[in-house]
């Protein structure tokens, strides 16, 4: 009994993918996009849809000079689409879902029907290996932002729920958001949205046929996202100037971001850096707050280190907008660590996307430094490839305490390679400035004369030059 137990139980545990949504993924290739790039694209949607909780089970896709028009395939396409999926093929007219006949004797079954064995010739016809795979398909994802009548009318072609690569990537925001500001923020991009395909949607079709009252509905819900997106934007607005004070305390604190991919591994090496308990997956986007901790162990002065929000491909304006407050981490510190998934063969595409958020929100200019995270998933020769096409790099696996070790004393070093050295004697009558040395300068050693304390400190110039507008004239002397 016990081994049947452990069977049935090991069973369970490897059907259980099984047990998730199905989806598929249309793609089309688009001229100038190498076939390299398009298979990369389709790989990212499909880990998407994954983070969503589905599993993908097939994809379409196309070679075109353009999307077409009214369903994004063209029309042989579209109806081998539907033939997938039970659909009609029609794009212009509202069908309903055609049932294969597994679905139909499974939905016989569980009415306590009898089954009848006399259609079982024809399975083969209808080819039960795809059909069986594709039944109770529940999504399908599209990798392209497409209009909202595009993407009506591959429901109605299809019968299927239908998702671009934006509503994929809004959807999983909307999940994963947590802090009140992400909550508010992620809504915003999810009405703005939803509000165009109010009007072209099956439902909102159906309201308008009756004229009069369907169309004042229709403005009704129109007018009810504006004044909720109002709503959030003030609100958020609220939120924001309590984070900008926060910001504006740390101002003067040394501060490194963690930027780059989402899933290139900044979670890990912020938890690798930190000591932090800041949550961890081999997901999409599985964080989007903005966390913010010390570097451990913590150094005088403090280096505060910041965890931002992954960038992806085609990552929806309205997101990049919503996000800007959470992104200012990046463009207000002194420091960007652009971290690469150095296994990932797409990376430098990758990091151009990086790059480009980055300019997009004025965080360009700041100065930053090359992280190849993941090199415990290269070969030797990779790696030494690698090492050689990028001598600028700093190479580590945030799984390596070693390695973290070494990028501690790294970001310490850049911080310090610009420090001068100096005395600054502080009066007796202006020891509060002690605390606020200690706090913002490496302090080497102290001594008590009767003129004051004399303390050598090593910084910044900018902060020794704003030390001494507060102090009498010559009481900073350079070393």
């Amino acid at each position: 009994m016990l081994g049947a137990a452990m069977t049935s139980a090991d069973h369970s545990a490897s059907v259980l993918p099984e047990s998730l949504p199905k989806a598929l993924l249309v793609g089309v290739r688009l001229p100038g996009v190498s076939e390299q790039d398009f298979e990369a694209s389709l790989e990212e949607l499909e880990r998407l849809v994954k983070t969503l909780g589905y599993r993908v089970v097939s994809r379409i896709t196309q070679t075109r000079a353009t999307l077409a028009p009214a369903a994004v395939l063209g029309e042989g396409k579209l109806a081998e689409l539907a033939a997938l999926t039970g659909g009609s093929g029609d794009a212009g007219v509202q069908v309903e879902r055609v049932k294969d006949k597994a679905r139909i004797r499974r939905e016989a079954v569980e009415q306590g029907k009898t089954v009848s064995n006399d259609d079982d010739d024809d399975d083969d016809e209808a080819g039960p290996a795809i059909a069986g795979d594709l039944a109770d398909l529940a999504l399908i994802a599209v990798d392209h932002e497409i209009s909202p009548s595009q993407l009506r009318n591959l429901e109605r072609a299809t019968g299927i729920t239908v998702l671009d690569r934006t509503g994929v990537i809004i959807e999983i925001f909307h999940r994963h958001a947590h802090s009140r500001e992400a909550r508010m923020q992620v809504e915003i991009a999810r009405l703005r949205y939803e509000s165009p395909r109010v009007r072209e949607s099956p439902r909102g079709k159906e309201r308008q046929a009756g004229r009069g009252s369907g169309e004042a509905g229709l403005e009704l819900d129109r007018r009810k996202i504006r004044d909720r997106i109002a709503e959030l934007k003030e609100q958020l607005e609220a939120v924001q100037k309590e984070y900008s004070v926060r910001r504006a305390k740390r101002q003067e604190a040394r501060r490194v971001a963690l930027v780059g991919y989402t899933n290139a591994g900044k979670s890990s090496l912020m938890r690798a850096l930190t000591g932090s308990d800041v949550y961890v997956e081999n997901k999409l986007f599985a964080t989007l707050d903005t966390t913010v901790r010390a570097l451990s162990p913590e150094v005088e002065p403090r280096i505060l280190v910041s965890d931002t929000v992954g960038f992806i491909k085609k990552l929806p304006h309205d997101l990049v907008a919503s996000f800007k407050s959470t992104l200012d981490e990046a463009s207000e510190a002194s420091l960007l660590l652009h971290v690469v998934d150095a296994s990932d063969p797409s990376w430098q595409s990758q990091l151009t996307v990086t790059r480009e958020v980055l300019t997009e929100i004025g965080a360009h200019a700041v100065p930053s430094r090359l992280l190849m995270n993941k090199v415990d998933r290269l070969s030797p020769e990779a790696l030494a490839e690698l090492r050689v096409a990028q001598p600028d790099a700093w190479f580590l696996s945030a799984k390596s305490p070693s390695d973290v070790a070494a990028l501690r004393l790294r970001i310490i070093e850049f911080f310090e390679s610009s420090y001068v050295q100096a005395e600054v004697l502080v009066p007796f009558s202006e020891q509060r400035l002690l605390a606020e040395m200690h706090a913002s300068m490496n302090v080497l050693g102290t001594r008590y004369e009767e003129a004051g304390v004399y303390v050598q400190v090593r910084c910044e110039a900018a902060a020794l030059d704003k030390l001494g507008t507060r102090l009498p004239k010559g009481s900073v002397t350079l070393l």
